[in-house]
């Protein structure tokens, strides 16, 4: 068992890690809704379709940052997902640099919660 304490509030003890493919999900889901959250206030030719592709792009870094396995930090091997993931939408939309640091941002982080978090 792992125990975890956040700003010296009290301690949560982990019992069981969570399914890699579950907390994907979960993961994918909430960089997904970030990114979203992001995007709201930019304008848009079509919005609904920017939302929608930035939601899934966000999605698979979030899943695949989770569940894949590189010979590296877990943190690094989130952000290489996460640029991968993100360098078809950078070169669509000419807009590099806000699309792939947000995606090296959100891999490294999916990343390093896969490490603590999942089975």
């Amino acid at each position: 068992m792992r125990s975890v304490s956040w700003l010296d509030s009290g301690s949560v003890t982990i019992s069981q890690p969570m399914n890699r493919v579950l907390l994907g999900v979960l993961l994918g889901l909430a960089v997904g809704i970030a990114d979203v959250l992001l995007m709201l206030p930019m304008k848009f030719p079509d919005k609904t379709q920017a939302l929608l592709g930035a939601f899934f792009s966000r999605f698979a870094i979030g899943f695949l940052a989770t569940n894949v396995s590189l010979p590296f930090h877990f943190a690094v091997s989130g952000a290489i997902v996460g640029l991968l993931v993100s360098i078809p939408d950078a070169i669509i939309t000419k807009a590099y640099a806000p699309i792939l640091v947000t995606g090296i941002i959100f891999g490294a982080l999916v990343g390093w919660a896969a490490k603590y978090w999942a089975a």
